[in-house]
């Protein structure tokens, strides 16, 4: 499984993914659920959606790492 999403882009959705799991477990919704892919995608640097479309969101410099 090759990476397609950049440094900037898991950052972001590694912290979406908390924050959408953490209001579902506070709240005792199915939020909580839906927050962990996201902070999945962004852990491993893999968007099953990038793949699909052949996208990603590489920048110069997580190209050069």
């Amino acid at each position: 499984m090759k990476g397609n999403v950049g440094m900037s882009d898991r950052v972001l959705r590694m912290y979406l993914g908390m924050v959408i799991a953490g209001f579902g477990i506070l709240y005792n919704t199915a939020w909580a659920a839906l927050g962990i892919p996201v902070f999945l995608s962004g852990a491993l640097g893999w968007c099953p959606s990038y793949s699909l479309f052949h996208f990603k969101s590489f920048g110069k410099a997580d190209e050069q790492q």
